[in-house]
């Protein structure tokens, strides 16, 4: 398998030398400088590919290998096969990365929001800090300050008492630094930064649009783009929902295994992929990470190797070490290095280590950091990684142990 590192350009806190010396081989990035619904050209991607691969003299070579992503625009997830000028688009885009040398495209299909949490700097016993989803958190937001209508009937009376609460104890900074949390795009999203009453807009445009409804729309985007991925040579992989379940009343499609088992069956080329994204997959109990892995082996083309650990009330959950959450990481590694050992060199599975934590120098609070894209917190979670796939490939060849 290929470790690879999501790069967000020139001007990530990151820099080239750092993934580097982290020990990553191969680059997931994008043009983050392009707003959503502009088709990329040539030129775009071969720039931008260039600031990767032309490598400084002495330095250890690096590959962009994946883009994550191109953004699908919202009437595409709105209105399906009829959004033909975005489709025109996202397809020109797609065009441009495939002559560039590009072959593995990673996107989402989640409307309105992309990965949500409440939290960005939650503490952990350690004194580092994580990323968190706070149920109760959450629908405060939506409730009480969101106050999206219909939005009581997506809870309990008792949720709903537990979200009075926590909006009652709510100061303007901390409502400020909720909204700013749930309802801006965070690092790599596809959303824009929205306001309230925009937000509340881009929510209503979604009205009668349910699961089956937007799946069909997934289908038909995939019916026109498929075609022309599976000539270029590229494969597309879909993230799954993060979390992944309905939000905000809009619904979620890309959540379990047999959402995407539907997706394949209606657009069965292999070029119809999947990204295998352990975290957002692991939020849900139901979801059997391993088994997945060994149902949709073949349509795996890229990784996101995290772990989520599920709190007591079945909904709130955080970013726990790579090895520590609820996924069996070790049992999906080996499954995706079985498939792995399988292909040829040019279709080796790349991953990268997802959402660290916040740990040692990146605490400083003069450092600036992408939330959960820190370096000393990834550069901890690919060498837990690392580590597990050394000694799974220690066992396969027959060494003693």
């Amino acid at each position: 398998m290929r470790q690879a590192w999501r790069w967000f350009g020139p001007n990530d806190p990151v820099t080239l030398d750092t993934v580097r010396q982290a020990g990553a081989t191969d680059i997931v990035s994008a043009l983050h400088h392009m707003p959503p619904g502009e088709a990329w050209t040539l030129r775009d991607v071969e720039r931008h590919r260039d600031l990767i691969e032309i490598t400084p003299p002495g330095r250890s070579p690096l590959k962009w290998s994946v883009i994550e992503s191109i953004p699908v625009a919202d009437d595409i997830k709105r209105h399906g096969a009829r959004a033909k000028q975005s489709i025109a688009t996202w397809i020109a885009s797609l065009e441009a990365a495939a002559q560039a040398g590009l072959k593995i495209i990673c996107y989402n299909f989640m409307p309105v929001v992309d990965w949500t949490r409440t939290d960005l700097d939650w503490p952990l016993p350690t004194g580092g800090t994580a990323l968190r989803f706070e149920q109760d958190a959450f629908a405060a937001f939506d409730l009480y300050v969101l106050k999206r209508p219909d939005a009581e009937a997506s809870y309990d009376l008792e949720a709903r008492e537990r979200a009075k609460a926590v909006a009652d104890a709510l100061d303007e900074a901390a409502v400020e630094r909720l909204t700013r949390t749930i309802a801006a795009g965070l690092p790599g999203a596809t959303t824009d930064a929205l306001s309230l009453d925009t937000f509340r807009d881009r929510l209503a445009a979604y009205r009668g649009i349910d699961a089956e409804r937007l799946r069909g729309h997934l289908i038909e985007f995939l019916e026109q783009v498929v075609p022309v991925a599976d000539k270029l040579g590229v494969k597309l992989t879909l993230h799954p929902d993060d979390p992944p379940r309905p939000l905000f009343g809009l619904p979620r499609i890309a959540s379990t295994g047999e959402d995407y088992a539907a997706l394949f069956s209606a657009v069965p080329s292999p070029a119809n992929g999947m990204c295998f994204c352990t975290g957002s997959l692991g939020v849900r109990a139901d979801n059997d990470l391993p088994a997945m892995a060994r149902r949709f082996a073949s349509r795996i083309h890229f990784a996101h190797l995290r772990a989520t650990r599920r709190e007591a009330d079945g909904f709130s959950f955080y970013e726990a070490d790579h090895l520590e959450g609820d996924v069996d990481m070790v049992a999906v590694l080996d499954v995706l290095l079985r498939e792995d050992r399988q292909r040829p060199e040019s279709e080796k599975i790349p991953f990268r280590p997802d959402h660290g934590h916040r740990i040692l120098d990146d605490l400083a609070s003069d450092r600036r950091i992408n939330p959960g894209y820190t370096a000393i917190g990834r550069l901890k979670g690919l060498a837990e990684l690392r580590g597990v796939m050394k000694a799974l490939d220690h066992r396969h060849a027959g060494d003693a142990w």
